[in-house]
């Protein structure tokens, strides 16, 4: 609501030009910000990957604990695409428009002569008192921010709880208003002690407390790609193009390039036992008369069958 507030009053085709130009921009400079270092901008690319770019990546790492299990709970059932699409592409989508909408209308203003203030706390006001309903606006403003911070540490305590209690999906009451005072508790103090520095410690103890949490989502990777060779959708995917695979040879061997594949449950009698291959020879036990790869549920037949439920030609 107060993005669409400000790109309606505020420089709209600016936001729009914004857009396909951000991404534009993103896309050729993205290996280059990748490579970014203390050696190509001294000390002041130093203290701004230090205090930007470490700081977030550190920021996340540490949310990764409770956040993926939250989005695990609320994700049940979703295939991977649509988890992906839902927690990487989409956010990234309005995260972009997000920041086209109101970094586009504050550099226009700057553009145009406005001057803000050094403290980051309250440009955003500065910004939306250029424009109508700057009060009604200004409290929309800190009654999101309040929603943001009260929903996150409402999911940080019950995903705490559920970590407390042996991985229960219904944590006790009590306890997930303990671990929420816990938190507040630790921000007022933080915010006591720190002062107007609280930040700075805060963004300490993030990377301090993120380092070792990298070994584990390294693990956890590994332990993924290794779930996922072995799900029984890869598993059968693998299974049917290689029984096809050994049908076609058999079937090309036999009946050269004009054939029909027929796909059928075998019959009981035909299940785990010796039957006449009509060679004079007998299979196996748990093979099929209809020869090397092509069963079960599926059996080679004669050009012309009526019969073949799924046709082709090789």
């Amino acid at each position: 609501m107060l993005a669409l507030f400000v790109f309606i009053v505020g420089p709209t085709v600016i936001i729009l030009d914004l857009i396909p130009t951000s991404i534009g921009a993103y896309a050729s400079d993205f290996f280059e910000m990748v490579g970014r270092t203390e050696a190509t901008g001294g000390e002041p690319m130093a203290e701004w990957l230090s205090s930007w770019t470490v700081f977030y990546w550190a920021w996340w790492i540490s949310w990764t604990p409770f956040v993926g299990m939250f989005l695990a709970r609320i994700s049940r059932g979703r295939t991977i695409r649509e988890f992906v699409g839902g927690v990487i592409l989409v956010p990234s989508l309005v995260s972009l428009v997000w920041f086209a909408v109101f970094g586009g209308t504050a550099i226009t203003q700057a553009q145009g002569g406005r001057t803000f203030s050094d403290d980051s706390d309250v440009q955003l006001f500065e910004m939306l008192q250029a424009y109508p309903w700057a009060a009604a606006s200004g409290l929309l403003v800190m009654f999101l921010v309040g929603i943001f911070f009260v929903s996150g540490a409402d999911a940080a305590s019950i995903v705490m709880g559920t970590l407390s209690q042996r991985g229960t999906l219904d944590p006790s009451r009590w306890v997930v208003i303990f671990w929420g005072t816990v938190m507040g508790a630790v921000a007022i103090v933080m915010l006591f002690a720190g002062g107007e520095n609280a930040l700075d410690g805060l963004q300490d103890l993030t990377i301090l407390v993120a380092a070792p949490f990298v070994i584990i989502m390294v693990l956890l990777c590994l332990a993924l790609a290794r779930d996922l060779r072995r799900d029984p959708m890869m598993l059968r995917d693998i299974r049917a193009a290689e029984a096809i695979e050994q049908a076609v040879d058999y079937a090309t061997d036999r009946h050269g390039h004009d054939f029909y594949i027929r796909v059928k449950p075998f019959p009981d009698q035909e299940r785990g036992t010796a039957v006449d291959a009509g060679d004079g020879t007998k299979n196996g036990a748990g093979t099929s008369r209809y020869g090397p790869g092509t069963g079960p549920g599926y059996t080679m037949t004669e050009p012309g069958d009526p019969d073949a439920l799924v046709t082709g030609r090789n």
